[in-house]
């Protein structure tokens, strides 16, 4: 699942909206909503993302955010590490094998390492730890 497919299904089922009504609403098939919940499918366009922030009424930080996570809610990422060091392609390279074994304690510390050494540009979302 991708960060925004998560808040999707989160914002979709705390208001008691299926999918086949949010689909009907964006005209986009109940398939295509599921796949993209479900992180089957890639980042979302900007338009699908500001009908979501029309549809639930989001605004300001709300809509921000949710324009964020659809950013960074690539399910295949592509890392290219041409240029830098040979440790630097071996963790990228490390990374993609051993991710799926990472247990989600594990990902939030990671998350914080890197924030401490290379904060994003623009703050993420913060879930705890094996929620």
């Amino acid at each position: 699942m991708t960060p925004f497919g998560a808040r999707l299904r989160h914002l979709r089922r705390s208001r008691g909206v299926t999918l086949k009504q949010l689909a009907q609403h964006l005209q986009v098939s109940s398939a295509y909503l599921s796949a993209l919940e479900h992180g089957h499918r890639g980042r979302p366009s900007p338009g699908l993302v500001h009908q979501v922030n029309e549809f639930f009424g989001l605004i300001w930080d709300e809509a921000e955010e949710l324009a964020e996570l659809a950013r960074i809610s690539h399910p295949k990422v592509s890392v290219d590490t041409a240029g830098l060091s040979p440790e630097a392609t071996a963790l990228a390279n490390r990374l993609a094998e051993a991710i799926r074994k990472l247990s989600p304690q594990t990902v939030a510390a990671m998350h914080a390492l890197l924030d401490r050494e290379a904060p994003p540009e623009k703050p993420r979302l913060r879930r705890a730890a094996g929620r």
